[in-house]
Parts: structure tokens; sequence; C-alpha cells
């Protein structure tokens, strides 16, 4: 199965008051954490869809080869563009994942499984990780369902089509890291903690 993955870096980061993509994990930024993580995940093509203050994540990425660059210009319209954008890019795929760039804990084990399943269960069409009954991200899409995707219009949301396929819907068991994003200051220092937690 040839899967791609689609990382969203296009957000204005409002609440965190800086660039919360470029903010550091370790030794690396998040958005680069989440790259490492799909890159050994069994995934063949990585797309990143950047959008407002675009030129400060082109220079962390340009060393990425294994990483295509798609720039949204409205990307203020919000995930759905910014997914539609990085899909056309992968429309060849067999399945394409939504990532996220503000989830650096990716676990490459959890989307190798979301693969597995995807490809083991041929009347499943959508996969998605669920922590205590809440669904998280990534989001593995099938290629059956890029049509519909491409056909979202504002204000649709990408929750949309998971509902209208839901009996075709597999939930994994994952960590809470799968239902946390990097909003704001206080976010950024529950991963900084969950992270130091895991090691």
């Amino acid at each position: 199965m040839y899967v791609a993955a689609v990382v969203l870096a296009a957000g204005k980061s409002e609440r965190m008051g800086q660039n919360k993509l470029l903010l550091r994990l370790n030794d690396h930024t998040l958005v680069e954490s989440v790259l490492d993580a799909a890159a050994v995940a069994g995934v063949h093509t990585t797309v990143v869809v950047l959008g407002h203050a675009a030129q400060e994540l082109i220079g962390v990425l340009a060393t990425r080869r294994e990483v295509q660059i798609v720039i949204n210009p409205e990307y203020w319209r919000g995930m759905v563009s910014s997914f539609q954008q990085g899909l056309r890019r992968a429309r060849d795929a067999d399945a394409a994942f939504l990532m996220l760039g503000d989830q650096p804990i990716l676990d490459k084990n959890l989307s190798s499984a979301m693969i597995d399943e995807l490809a083991d269960n041929p009347e499943t069409l959508i996969v998605s990780p669920s922590y205590a009954g809440k669904k998280g991200h990534p989001v593995l899409f099938r290629a059956e369902l890029f049509t519909e995707i491409f056909a979202l219009d504002a204000p649709d949301t990408i929750r949309e089509i998971v509902h209208r396929h839901k009996d075709r819907l597999l939930t994994i068991d994952a960590p809470e890291w799968t239902v946390m994003d990097v909003d704001t200051p206080d976010d950024y220092a529950r991963i900084l903690a969950l992270v130091r937690k895991d090691l």
C-alpha cells in the first residue's frame, strides 16, 4: 500500500505568540519531530503544507530531501483548504494521513499499525486513533475518499467526512498525545512534561 502523509503547518500560531512549529523538543523543532516519525512509519511520500510565515519554515525544511513543500495561499481558510492543497500532491497514493505539524510525539508504531489495519480491512475507509473515547490525530483516509475531500468547501470540516462514513471508520486505542495540540504555552509545557515522563 502506497501511503502519503500530508502535514499541516500553515496556521498563524496566534495563541502561542510565536511560530509554535519552531519550538524545540529535545534536539529538533516540533515540525521536524513530526517529519522524523512519519519517515520511519511506512509513509512513502510526505507533503508539508505551509502558509503563514512560510519562509521561516522553509529554512528549517530545506535540508529535508524526502519532504515536498506546498504553499497554501489561502491558508486562512483553515484545515480543509490546507489538506486539499497537500492531497493534490499525493493524489496517486492508496491512502493519506492527515497529520498536524504541532503533534511532535507522533508514534511510528501507531502510524504503522493504522496502515496495517487499513490494508487488512478492505471495507474500512478511515482509521483514527482514539483516547478515552475521543478521536484524535493523525487520521488515515483511503484514496476512495479523496474526491469527497476535494469537494469540501468552507465552512465544511474534515470531521464531516468522518461522520459521513462512520460505518466504515475503524478506531485504534491510542495514547493521550493523539488528542493534544500545542496551541498555547500551557499546551507546550504539557507536551514537554509528557515527553519527559515517557523518557
